[in-house]
């Protein structure tokens, strides 16, 4: 599908900039609610969630306003981690739930992303849809058919359970301290009570937000005041969470991080141990270490485009349970429909409490392989397949590697920026080779 404003994960961008404007998402919430209205018969209720921007606030207004011209009901939640609004939505059988975020990205920048009502990402084809109906006029109901709106007062602590179902009934996590680092984000209010009411000493940091602090030098995208407060505390071990909930890094007692890929493999292979993993889905940034050390464990594995809904795809077409991306979302479809970071380190902690084992002895035997990630900026729609001068660099960087890693040149879902990824080994060499192609890059968009 051609998109004009949807991305891989929602309509995102600068705040007070095309698409981020009170119009736009004026007219979004009338557009997607008309859509909704000839889907799902008469009346229908949307909930939207939102994490802690002060953007939330105009957004939240317009997209209702939008929603209640069109003739849905809106119910508010205020803020609450994005798999929080999925789980929600269908919980209370509702037609739809949107999000306003814009995930581990700084506060000037917000968007939007919508769930259907199964609490799965919305499908391409609903998206179309709406799109077609941005370029109509907007309208509006006669007064008898407007939307009605409401708060729903315990969105959180129904959240809480939730989550603290997902873990064994007969565990606990009894004399482990843990930090929880909740970005300023939508978990803030949510991600220590879970862990504290399942009996862990919990130490949260990231949970003062004001508007603008969400993701600044904390979470799962900065985890290096994780890593610190870890050994400060003399924790067992550190939970980074990104603004929006559904990403996960965790830091252990001696400083160590470990990413999406790590923890993906943790699960995995305690999973495996029960003979309860039918295959693992991963993307194509997850490492090769890691797919390597998934055939020893005789998993089947496969790659999706980048973006947890590619990886939910995935997962439902080969009918598997256990997928993620190394950026830390992790999806177990057996406990959530989407990437949930608070359920991602529940499932960790049950590897740990039933294996008896650290995390670094559940990842003892993954060997992950060097990995240089470069971001360079280029116009919006930018064709680096067109520019022959790339194509070289990205040729002599595959020979140079000769067989032993991986060179992946893939635009950003999100922002104008290429990214430039090489893995492999020694160091060294991956280092240049991804220099050069980004030089190449750059001299390509003359910037």
């Amino acid at each position: 599908m051609s998109r004009s404003h949807f991305g891989t994960d929602g309509i995102r961008g600068i705040v007070g900039a095309a698409p981020m404007t009170p119009d736009f998402v004026l007219r979004l919430g009338y557009a997607a609610g008309k859509v909704l209205a000839g889907r799902d018969g008469q009346h229908p209720a949307v909930l939207i969630g939102k994490d802690t921007r002060i953007s939330g606030y105009m957004i939240e207004a317009a997209l209702e306003a939008g929603l209640s011209a069109a003739g849905i009901d809106v119910l508010l939640c205020g803020p609450l981690p994005t798999p929080g609004v999925a789980y929600l939505t269908r919980a209370l059988r509702l037609s739809a739930g949107v999000v306003i975020s814009a995930s581990h990205n700084p506060y000037p920048d917000n968007g939007i992303k919508f769930f259907s009502g199964d609490g799965y990402k919305l499908p391409d084809a609903v998206e179309a849809e709406i799109e077609r109906a941005l370029a109509a006029p907007m309208g509006c109901n006669e007064a008898a058919r407007l939307g009605r709106a409401r708060r729903i007062d315990d969105a959180q602590g129904r959240y809480v359970e939730f989550c603290k179902a997902s873990f064994p009934s007969d565990l606990d996590l009894k004399g482990l301290k843990l930090v929880v680092d909740c970005a300023h984000g939508a978990a803030y209010d949510v991600a220590p009570h879970v862990f504290h009411e399942l009996g862990a000493d919990v130490v949260a940091i990231g949970v003062a937000p004001d508007g603008v602090n969400i993701n600044q030098d904390c979470g799962a995208t900065a985890p290096q005041q994780l890593q610190a407060e870890v050994k400060r505390a003399g924790a067992d071990l550190g939970l980074g969470l990104d603004g929006d909930g559904d990403r996960l890094v965790i830091a252990d007692g001696g400083g160590r991080r470990y990413d999406g890929d790590q923890l993906l493999y943790a699960i995995a292979r305690h999973r495996a141990a029960k003979g309860s993993v039918a295959g693992v889905a991963g993307t194509l940034m997850s490492n090769l270490g890691f797919e390597q050390a998934l055939a020893r464990l005789r998993l089947p594995f496969a790659r999706a485009r980048v973006g947890d809904r590619y990886v939910l795809e995935l997962l439902r077409e080969k009918g598997w349970q256990l997928g993620g991306e190394n950026s830390g979302h992790i999806i177990c479809l057996d406990k959530h429909t989407t990437g949930d970071g608070i359920i991602s380190a529940l499932q960790v902690l049950t590897a740990m409490r039933e294996s008896g084992r650290t995390l670094a002895e559940l990842t003892a035997d993954l060997v992950m392989l060097p990995q240089v990630l470069l971001n360079v900026a280029v116009p919006p729609g930018f064709d680096w397949q067109r520019h022959p001068a790339i194509a070289a660099a990205q040729s002599r960087a595959e020979r140079s590697l000769d067989g032993r890693g991986r060179v992946l040149l893939r635009p950003s879902g999100t922002e104008p920026v290429l990214r430039v990824m090489v893995e492999g080994e020694p160091r060294a060499a991956i280092d240049a080779a991804a220099r050069e192609i980004a030089a190449a890059v750059r001299q390509a968009t003359g910037t």
